[in-house]
């Protein structure tokens, strides 16, 4: 691992107002950061060394692993109006549970996917369903025409199983498998492709008919044991195809076409799978680099794949007290059904999630947040990179919200916007037009904060978060207590002066939502001014409410699980439509975790023509958009 080189310290805080707008600048040291491109090895020793290298470092043995398998507008043709995934990017497809065509929902359930005849509303009806074994976990779906494209966890008896030997039966270390089903006879569906690769599911992405599925494999299997070759190392993988046989399973490549990001050590590797479902071209294309993946962002030309590196500390990737994690991103060009690795760069700090990260006009941007966060005491700042082509650094704007952390980031052409928390939350407004020289233009600083965002219009921006209660003296006074959710719009026509436009609170402390990790789960359409999310409503019972005991940190109990609805609009804000909940007793969410993982618990909304339908793994049930009334319900079994 390469050692953090500090430059100097700098103990400086600029703040330059120019025009009214206020540039920032980092106050800490900066580690030393590069672009660089990806090498390969010469020679099988030099690949084996590297390696045993990376295990020395990490110091593993079989008692310190707990590793296990991984875990549109109105249409022509019949086609009604039909809201589509909620993707970051548009033109790129993000593999999703559920998938919707305007005629028929594609909905994980269990280890089954479930084809549903959805549209007329009062037809709808289960015309199939394709099953895979116990062994198989699905993960997620794509849709493309006729072809249905189902990514799983563990093995599925589609593909039969190898005799690899007694001591390492396969897979070795889990795999992944994906599966392409031809459904265009909706009743019988058929399976016409199948890959398993050894492997933990990260992501995928679609453009066009073109799937780049992104994978991390750690051999673990192969740390404590000797005489160790390449091809027990690298990841296996096999094919089936249709009226074919069988295949064994063999290495994803030869050790040569491995590349590798450090060269002295590795433990794991890094894959993107990827391959057409037009039928035109039948390749596989294999991209196989020793090392791993934290995040992922795709545009329509390019895959960017980040990692935190921390500097070893015992012998394991921990933070040592003064050390400065470094996020290195590799970004390979997207060739049809292939990749090709161009560059890789390295800024200071960690990233949240993939909506840290954003293309435009053929330089990449990235958000992080550096230093260490804790109610003690925190020396964190936050910085957007831009990058050149080339993923080196061209503009950089540093020491944003000191003592805080990202919360939301969401980038926007020229401008991005970004909320930090800690106490309060700010929200940026930044200029990017000029990449070599990004700007702060103005900020709001309001109690809470956004876990996601997304954009309303040009000059408005939906933030989906939480309510806080600051801590009191005698708490530590350092933080705040989150409180219920909070969904507001903020009006940043006045770019030096965001405002918080309308809000709604929704329950007390313990309210939940799917769409705070995952905007998938987040439905919205300006023209229906429909906004729906999956709520895990928790509410302070009246004699809590009335306690002199009450405290901050107090959760509420769960009452309800289900999806609001509401009208939203700039002039009227956010209107409650009503709620739909899948719970055949709604007392049944006091059990456990307040309802999260039962087959009742609605994960997903989408809409069909005038209809709303919610999915749940227990079922899809239908409502009429205009007053929510019950149409119909399709029980997923």
């Amino acid at each position: 691992m390469k050692k953090t080189i500090v430059i100097a310290l700098i103990v400086v805080l600029l703040i330059c107002a120019v025009g009214g707008t206020v540039a920032y600048f980092a106050t800490r040291s900066t580690p030393r950061v590069r672009a660089f491109s990806l090498q390969h090895f010469a020679t099988e020793d030099d690949f084996m060394e590297a390696f045993k290298n990376g295990l020395a470092q990490y110091s593993f043995s079989e008692e310190k692993l707990s590793f296990s398998p991984t875990s549109a507008g109105d249409a022509a043709g019949g086609t009604p109006e039909h809201s589509t995934t909620n993707v970051q990017v548009e033109g790129v497809d993000e593999a999703d549970i559920v998938k919707n065509d305007g005629n028929h929902i594609y909905a994980i359930s269990g280890n089954r996917v479930f084809i549903v005849k959805a549209y007329p509303a009062k037809s709808a009806r289960v015309v199939s369903r394709i099953d895979f074994n116990e062994a198989a976990s699905l993960n997620e779906l794509f849709l493309v025409e006729d072809s249905l494209v189902v990514i799983g966890s563990g093995s599925n008896s589609a593909i039969p199983e190898p005799g690899i030997g007694e001591e390492h039966p396969y897979p070795r270390g889990g795999s992944t498998f994906m599966e392409v089903y031809d459904v265009s006879n909706k009743e019988k569906p058929a399976r016409v492709r199948a890959v398993e690769y050894e492997g933990d599911y990260s992501t995928a992405r679609m453009i066009d008919d073109d799937i780049h599925v992104v994978l991390t494999t750690y051999p673990y299997y192969a740390y404590d044991r000797k005489g160790l070759e390449p091809d027990d190392v690298i990841p296996m993988y096999r094919e089936d195809r249709q009226g074919g046989n069988p295949a064994d399973f063999e290495p994803a490549c030869d050790f040569r076409e491995v590349e590798v990001v450090d060269p002295r050590g590795f433990t794991s590797f890094l894959s993107i799978v990827s391959f057409s479902v037009d039928g035109v071209d039948p390749g596989l294309s294999k991209k196989v680099i020793a090392g791993y993946s934290d995040t992922v962002y795709a545009s329509l030309g390019n895959i960017y794949v980040a990692s935190a590196e921390w500097p070893y500390y015992g012998g394991w990737r921990m933070p040592e007290p003064d050390s400065e994690a470094r996020t290195t991103i590799h970004r390979f060009a997207l060739e049809g059904p292939r990749t090709r690795y161009v560059a890789s760069g390295q800024v200071p700090g960690t990233i949240l999630n993939q909506f840290s990260m954003d293309e435009s006009n053929g330089f990449f941007r990235i958000a992080t947040t550096r230093g260490h966060l804790s109610r003690e005491g925190s020396d964190t700042t936050n910085n957007v990179y831009i990058l050149d082509p080339d993923m080196k650094i061209a503009g950089r704007l540093e020491g944003l919200a000191a003592g805080e952390s990202i919360y939301s980031v969401r980038f926007m052409g020229a401008r991005a916007y970004m909320v930090t928390f800690k106490k309060v939350d700010p929200l940026f407004v930044l200029d990017l037009a000029d990449p070599l020289n990004p700007r702060v233009l103005g900020e709001l600083k309001i109690p809470g904060y956004s876990d996601y965002l997304h954009p309303y219009d040009e000059t408005h921006v939906i933030g989906v978060g939480k309510n806080t209660v600051e801590a009191a003296p005698e708490e530590g006074g350092n933080f705040a207590w989150y409180q219920g959710m909070k969904i507001a719009i903020f009006d940043v026509t006045d770019v030096a002066n965001p405002t918080e436009m309308h809000k709604v609170e929704i329950g007390d402390r313990g309210t939940d939502s799917y769409a705070l990790y995952d905007h998938k789960a987040f439905l919205f359409d300006r023209e229906k001014n429909l906004l729906v999310v999956p709520v895990l409503l928790a509410e302070l019972t009246p004699e809590q409410k009335a306690s002199p005991e009450r405290k901050d940190y107090d959760y509420g109990e769960y009452t309800f699980q289900g999806a609001y609805v509401y009208d939203i609009s700039l002039e009227g804000g956010f209107k409650l439509k009503g709620r739909v909940t899948h719970a055949v007793d709604p007392a049944g969410t006091e059990y456990e975790y307040g309802y999260y993982g039962a087959p009742e618990s609605v994960r997903r909304a989408l809409y069909i023509d005038n209809d709303l339908y919610t999915v749940s793994e227990a079922r899809i049930k239908i409502n009429a958009l205009d007053d929510l009334a019950e149409i119909k319900t399709v029980e997923l079994k």
